[in-house]
């Protein structure tokens, strides 16, 4: 019998660029030591597929390839993204039980190779339902990821059948056969403790808008952890810690968004 997906819980937060980056888009000494930062970073190059009127996108769905530093692979993710009613302590788990039966009504339980996170924000939490897929990245240089033609053929070839026949038969791998590629960026990742948890620190400089190459660093720390009272304590105690400092930047998360937004075809 098929039940629902149980989802881990991502809190997300920004900081501010001017405030914690030194040169080269380093963390400053302050960061450094308050987040016991180990020393290195790992370097993550990211880019996304879509057809020009990102109609992937629109629907609800991103495609992601990346290509983290040291491992031997491409990783492959198909994300479909469900937002969840923002809610204290008292409310937000029946919110994100009514977004996870929303996904249950749709095809994604138990019995699918789907995982579910809630990505839980400074202000909005999101219900993540992602498909993952990796493939050895042979007859590839480095950190190189790969052009249109082959991105559209590995997603093609890996399509779960969700994704592949979502709205319609086919329809993933026809709007993949029109897709074009936004990206990549070039990101790099940090890791520390704080609070008991492993926390990551990520930098992802992303051209200022479509038609300007130019980059400006979006900067996130987030922490993983499996209980929904925790996530929403941790993100709590984070957000005043990060306010007392003046390091948050009082918004959301939005890196997809903004990468959708501002790469595609003037950048190819």
């Amino acid at each position: 019998m098929t039940s629902r997906l149980v989802p881990d819980y991502e809190v997300k937060v920004l900081l501010k660029c001017e405030e914690v980056l030194g040169s080269s888009n380093k963390l400053n000494d302050a960061v450094q030591s308050e987040f016991d930062i180990v020393p290195g970073t790992k370097k993550m190059n990211i880019q996304f597929v879509d057809t020009e009127k990102k109609a992937i996108y629109s629907s609800g769905w991103n495609l992601r390839i990346r290509k983290t530093e040291g491992k031997n692979n491409f990783e492959l993710t198909y994300k479909k993204r469900y937002p969840v009613q923002e809610g204290d302590s008292s409310t937000a788990e029946g919110n994100i039980n009514t977004a996870l039966e929303t996904v249950l009504q749709e095809g994604f339980n138990s019995a699918t190779t789907y995982k579910a996170q809630v990505e839980v924000g400074y202000q909005e939490q999101t219900l993540s339902i992602s498909y993952d897929a990796k493939l050895p990245d042979e007859g590839f240089e480095g950190m190189d990821l790969p052009g249109p033609e082959d991105s559209r053929k590995f997603f093609t070839e890996n399509a779960p059948k969700e994704f592949k026949n979502w709205s319609s038969d086919n329809w993933g791998t026809q709007h993949l056969a029109n897709s074009i590629i936004y990206g990549p960026v070039h990101a790099k990742r940090f890791e520390g403790t704080w609070d008991g948890f492993k926390l990551f620190i990520e930098v992802w400089p992303v051209r200022k808008r479509r038609t300007d190459a130019s980059l400006e660093p979006i900067v996130e720390a987030s922490f993983k952890t499996s209980d929904l009272k925790k996530a929403l304590e941790g993100r709590a105690r984070l957000i005043k810690s990060l306010q007392k400092r003046a390091w948050l930047l009082e918004k959301d998360s939005l890196k997809t968004k903004l990468i959708m937004e501002r790469y595609g075809t003037s950048n190819e």
